[in-house]
């Protein structure tokens, strides 16, 4: 079998850690590296012109026939589905938190007036800046790499990445802490997408499954999908044992919208519905969010 990745380390990673599952079950899997426009737009993450810049070149390589199954980041992965396509499997989540890596190891409330902060997050900014607004928060790109180069350079006092990742690399000795804030739904979680009618590969692609983190990223994305935003908007939630927690915030930080409700079927919708009752939509503009642009590639 095929399988399609992003040509960044952090994709291929991913993507050789899902091939090995499947060598050890037997399979044959050869590794077919698609760049992506994502991975060669300069510039902010909230400028790049549509959703699911990562993810648009794969899903046309799946469905041409170039590629068998391809592996997505949840978190980047646009929550409307695309006709032919089907997330066959969610493996078993790495952390969902978001990391701050500093310098000289300094934690959030050790930071000194001032800092500057890299991340391309307005979900990230928005949630800091209500527990730091003395901090100066810088917009920046580029792979985990690059980012840490700044912090080491003394270009910015720290980063914050998604703790997932660094530890996928082998890099969990540069996280000093793990932050107290809500996620974007679905990080932390991979999900391996084929071809919706291709049920000999969808049948071995479930001895992947992970049936918790499958319940816990589908309502995180319903609660996305459901308040109309993307990864432009400052929209987090996360699944977490019993409960599935999301939250709505300003730009600036001083405004909120939070709600908890018990992680079941439906949690998403709940979730959205309450956020609205509370006036999610005055928080912040949820419509101000990037249409998807998959059916330029398709």
């Amino acid at each position: 079998m095929r399988l399609g990745t992003r040509a960044s380390t952090l994709a291929v990673t991913q993507s050789t850690w899902v091939a090995d599952r499947l060598r050890a079950l037997g399979h044959e899997v050869e590794i077919v590296t698609i760049r992506t426009r994502g991975d060669h737009e300069r510039g902010s993450l909230t400028r790049l012109s549509g959703l699911g810049v990562f993810a648009a070149e794969l899903r046309s390589a799946l469905l041409r026939g170039e590629v068998d199954l391809a592996v997505h980041s949840l978190k980047d992965l646009p929550v409307d589905p695309v006709p032919g396509l089907v997330i066959a499997a969610t493996p078993e989540r790495e952390s969902p938190r978001d990391a701050l890596c500093s310098r000289d190891g300094l934690s959030l409330a050790e930071l000194p007036k001032g800092a500057r902060v890299g991340t391309g997050s307005p979900r990230r900014v928005a949630q800091l800046r209500a527990l730091r607004p003395d901090l100066v928060f810088v917009d920046i790109r580029g792979n985990i790499d690059t980012r840490l180069s700044r912090v080491t350079s003394g270009d910015l006092d720290a980063v914050v990445l998604a703790a997932a990742g660094l530890r996928r690399l082998g890099l969990a000795g540069r996280i000093t802490e793990e932050l107290p804030i809500l996620p974007a739904p679905g990080q932390g979680a991979l999900g391996v997408e084929c071809r919706a009618g291709d049920a000999a590969l969808i049948a071995v692609l479930e001895a992947l499954e992970d049936a918790d983190t499958r319940l816990a990223v589908t309502e995180e994305r319903a609660v996305l999908a459901a308040l109309g935003g993307g990864c432009a908007a400052p929209i987090a939630a996360l699944g977490n044992g019993d409960e599935l927690a999301a939250g709505v915030y300003s730009a600036d930080g001083t405004r909120q919208a939070r709600a908890e409700v018990p992680l079941i079927p439906g949690a998403g919708r709940t979730a959205a519905s309450r956020l609205l009752a509370l006036g999610a939509d005055d928080v912040t503009q949820l419509d101000a969010t990037r249409a998807s642009r998959l059916a330029e590639f398709h």
